[in-house]
């Protein structure tokens, strides 16, 4: 299931803050700004709110992290989650089965950071697009979600991440300004 918050700007981060485990309130206050650590809360919140609907806990969740920083819930190894979160909104997917999230902001982006990150096929995509930048961010989303799922992050050449065959849904958000992508093992 997939949980989301694009309303950032009525989130009260002082009202959440004791819905936290204390492991998550430290991760939080130890953002630089006030939307980073309003971001990562309502994450959290949003993993509460999921927990609690699909599987009836309602308790705080606590995590482990595996080797490339991939989070798992203590006590509860049969469930995945994935968060993730921009200026925009807030994405959390809970599964039964391994999950990768990625949600970004809509926004211009640099030609090298394409050559870098995409294929040769992608980049034609993108350059041959009417809206590079989403198509860009879309495709960055789905390659970051794959990532995610597999637990590896951002560790390896982007421009081999997807392969066409990985089941990734993507949705593109004109009117919010962001683009999410949701990849399922």
């Amino acid at each position: 299931m997939i949980y989301l918050n694009d309303c950032i700007e009525d989130f009260d981060l002082i009202r959440a803050l004791p819905l936290l485990s204390e492991q998550r309130r430290n991760q939080c206050l130890k953002y630089k700004n006030e939307l980073e650590r309003k971001t990562s809360a309502l994450a959290y919140i949003l993993l509460c709110e999921g927990l609690r609907q699909e599987y009836g806990i309602n308790e705080k969740p606590v995590f482990k992290y595996g080797k490339h920083g991939k989070p798992s819930i203590v006590g509860h190894d049969d469930i995945h989650f994935n968060l993730s979160h921009c200026c925009n909104a807030v994405v959390c997917g809970i599964s039964g089965r391994p999950i990768g999230v990625d949600v970004e902001s809509l926004s211009s982006f640099d030609k090298s950071l394409v050559s870098y990150t995409m294929n040769p096929l992608e980049q034609e995509r993108i350059m041959c697009s009417p809206r590079t930048d989403i198509e860009f961010i879309r495709l960055w989303t789905m390659k970051e979600a794959v990532l995610k799922l597999l637990g590896k992050g951002i560790c390896r050449d982007m421009t081999t991440i997807l392969t066409g065959k990985e089941p990734v849904s993507t949705v593109v958000n004109l009117e919010k300004g962001y683009v999410y992508s949701v990849a399922f093992g």
